[in-house]
């Protein structure tokens, strides 16, 4: 079985990757700039060198995509994952930094498992093979993923109205997907009880990245603020890329934050799942000690 994106929808992710990869660098960058020029006459540049630490805790609601190559009897079925799954039921998002001067550490786990069923559907096609009419097909998909990313940081500014740190590290992705089908009637190969089947498939990448993170702050005591994050990267996967931007509040110890986060990867070569995309909005809150 296959499950793939259509080409449009494809062209359209790497468009939304790099729309939002943009957005991250304009507000990482760009608005850093005048802040690089004021740290230069500002007496206040000086980094912490007391142990700092933050825990975060996050829902996470994104759409998913995706492209895999399931085996069939005799043949394969493509299906897009988006046509079963609109959007993810529930996933998971935790991270924890330490800073100590200049230096610190980040660690970002996301666990995600979420299935769900079509009745029905004409959206399972078969390569080579028309659909007869009246022939159609359940089918349910089950996607569980763990992704990972840790990573040093190193603190380039540090000032009251904004930071920013440069990050190399390494992401984990553990991947399952499954797809069980069903079809009403004899089709090309899915013939007698080869009409009914399930196949799965599952891989573990560890990826190097390097990137940024930090943050904009702004209002009367600096409490609102935008963060930024993204990330560049390769290894086993051909390609893996993230970016984040949104907006916060922070009270003495507690922050509150809502942003965008979209998570790529491109698998290549021949294997069987080809690529994975999460794109969604997400809320947090943040403690810091």
């Amino acid at each position: 079985m296959s499950l793939t994106i259509p080409w449009m929808v494809h062209k359209r992710s790497q468009r939304a990757f790099g729309s939002v990869m943009a957005a991250a660098m304009i507000l990482g960058i760009g608005m850093l700039l005048p802040s690089f020029s004021a740290a230069q006459t500002s007496d206040q540049t000086s980094i912490d060198e007391s142990w700092q630490f933050r825990a975060s805790i996050y829902g996470y609601l994104p759409s998913i995509a995706s492209s895999t190559m399931f085996p069939g009897p005799g043949s394969s079925l493509n299906v897009s994952a988006s046509d079963i799954i609109n959007h993810l039921k529930f996933t998971f998002m935790g991270a924890f930094d330490a800073q100590k001067g200049p230096w610190g550490a980040f660690t970002d786990i996301m666990y995600l498992n979420v299935g769900a069923a079509k009745s029905g559907t004409r959206d399972l096609v078969i390569p080579n093979v028309p659909y007869p009419v009246g022939v159609n097909a359940n089918a349910n998909l089950d996607i569980k993923a763990v992704v990972w990313t840790i990573a040093p940081t190193y603190q380039v500014l540090s000032i009251p109205q904004a930071s920013l740190q440069l990050l190399m590290g390494a992401r984990l992705l553990n991947l399952n997907e499954t797809l069980d089908w069903g079809f009403n009637a004899d089709i090309g190969p899915f013939v007698g009880p080869a009409r009914i089947g399930s196949s799965e498939r599952t891989l573990t990448n560890w990826d190097g990245v390097i990137g940024f993170k930090g943050r904009i702050n702004f209002g009367s005591r600096q409490q609102w603020f935008i963060p930024y994050y993204g990330d560049l990267g390769t290894g086993a996967s051909a390609f893996t890329g993230q970016a984040l931007v949104g907006a916060g509040y922070a009270w003495h110890l507690v922050e509150v934050v809502a942003a965008w986060r979209y998570l790529r990867y491109r698998f290549g070569g021949s294997g069987a799942i080809e690529n994975l995309t999460l794109n969604g909005p997400l809320v947090g809150v943040t403690f810091r000690f």
